[in-house]
């Protein structure tokens, strides 16, 4: 009987380090202000009840024909531009996103026809507003096994097409955009990303959900009549766990690295309410000049937020080489999480 010849055993590589080489983002050009919400009669809202409640006082809604890929891949565009990757040099897209093109294909599989990175592997990943963090943590670990060189990461959503314009407890909440990020290793001994920390909680589903458009509510005339394919959100509630899970999450990065609210020099949180970042400020004690916030200009949008922001804030000088950044989120599922990165 003829012997097996046992199989060399596969080399085992070190994992690599994973770094942020390029960022980019993308709102729409259409501003839409308090003022026009203030406007509505049925709404019966103003602009300072917004602003005191939220701290948002504008928002982008896209056009009609410009869906969350378009959105995505001139975010991908920009982000590959700033990291000097051309699109046959992607190796997987990951697409973070609650309001996708449609059910299927993936949204990403549009992304990747639209920037033409032909032999990128693609998926859409669903956690909500903490979708891009949930992303990011994903499509690192790729390249720290040795599975892929480039990958591209982006929160968008466009949730003008899921807002219920006569509810004016979320109507006046959300907007439009989009956010990327090019994954590689660098190859200098540079750290990256130090750690990512995720979690969820549905026990608490139904308080933020829409329910149609699943297989539980298929789309028909009575789903449709009852405003089921519209947002749902019982805010109070909502409120209450958001500043309970980000303040969760963004101490556990903090001590998993062996860091205070001292050693960073710019915190990112999901960008939901003006009130519950000052309670994430608090809670790690990070003082005001060093959180970033532009949900003013922008309101909530969703996955997208984080990585806007990130985008914003390394473009205009806010993170340097080296500097220590952390970034929280906080999602319908609910979904958390949070990440240390060394720029």
């Amino acid at each position: 009987m003829k012997k097996n010849t046992p199989r060399s055993p596969r080399p085992q590589l070190p994992p690599r380090t994973v770094s942020i080489v390029g960022t980019g983002s993308y709102v729409p050009p259409r501003v839409v202000t308090n003022a026009e919400f203030e406007a509505r009669p049925e709404l019966q809202t103003t602009d300072e009840w917004i602003r005191t409640r939220t701290g948002i006082r504008e928002r982008r809604f896209a056009a009609e024909k410009e869906n969350t890929s378009d959105l995505s891949a001139e975010a991908a565009r920009r982000a590959m531009a700033q990291a000097g990757v051309k699109p046959e040099e992607i190796d997987l897209i990951i697409v973070a996103t609650i309001t996708p093109d449609m059910p299927f294909p993936s949204t990403a599989c549009l992304v990747q026809h639209k920037i033409g990175a032909k032999r990128a592997a693609c998926f859409d990943l669903e956690a909500a507003c903490s979708g891009f963090l949930y992303a990011l943590e994903v499509g690192q670990q790729f390249v720290a096994a040795h599975t892929y060189n480039t990958v591209l990461v982006i929160g968008a959503e466009k949730l003008s097409s899921v807002i219920d314009m006569q509810d004016r407890n979320t109507c006046v909440l959300f907007g439009d955009g989009a956010g990327a990020a090019i994954l590689r290793n660098r190859g200098d001994g540079s750290h990256g990303i130090l750690t990512t920390c995720m979690g969820a909680n549905g026990e608490h589903a139904d308080l933020l959900k829409m329910p149609g458009g699943g297989s539980k509510h298929p789309a028909t005339h009575k789903s449709v009549d009852a405003r089921l394919h519209f947002l749902k959100m019982a805010g109070k509630e909502v409120f209450k766990q958001a500043v309970t899970a980000m303040n969760s999450a963004g101490t556990e990065a903090l001590a998993r690295c062996q860091l205070t609210g001292a050693d960073i020099a710019l915190v990112i949180p999901h960008q939901a309410n003006l009130r519950i970042i000052d309670a994430l400020a608090k809670r790690i004690e990070v003082p005001a000049d060093r959180i970033y916030v532009n949900l003013d200009r922008y309101g909530n949008t969703s996955a997208a937020s984080v990585p806007i922001a990130l985008d914003e804030a390394a473009r205009s000088g806010r993170i340097k080489s080296g500097d220590l950044v952390l970034m929280v989120a906080f999602g319908a599922g609910f979904t958390w999480a949070s990440c240390v990165i060394q720029w």
